[in-house]
């Protein structure tokens, strides 16, 4: 007896709902010509991480932020235009960002 046979049998009348889509992955994000700009900058002395340059809709970019946050396993924001990642993942995210089709252009060290 599997685990889903005990919950049925503990909660007959429960319908289980379908898994939830992915939205992320689903949608497609524009892909711009000009490369995007990763940067090192060090704010109140901890390291961050800022990819600048998008010219495609918030949104895209908000989801494009959401991405990199949970496949770096960190914290961010987007601001002002930009994605802020905490700690130095220029690497990473460069190769990310190229997986996806995207150009990256490093700056600074």
């Amino acid at each position: 007896m599997d685990l889903q046979d005990q919950l049925k049998n503990l909660f007959p009348d429960h319908i289980p709902l379908p898994e939830a889509e992915k939205e992320i992955e689903d949608k497609e994000l524009w892909i711009q010509d000009e490369p995007m700009i990763c940067k090192f900058e060090k704010r109140k002395g901890k390291p961050t991480t800022i990819i600048e340059g998008y010219t495609g809709t918030d949104d895209d970019f908000k989801i494009l932020a959401k991405e990199l946050k949970t496949k770096l396993s960190v914290g961010g924001s987007f601001k002002d235009d930009s994605i802020i990642i905490q700690g130095d993942y220029r690497d990473k995210i460069m190769t990310i960002l190229k997986e996806k089709g995207f150009k990256v252009k490093r700056v600074g060290g």
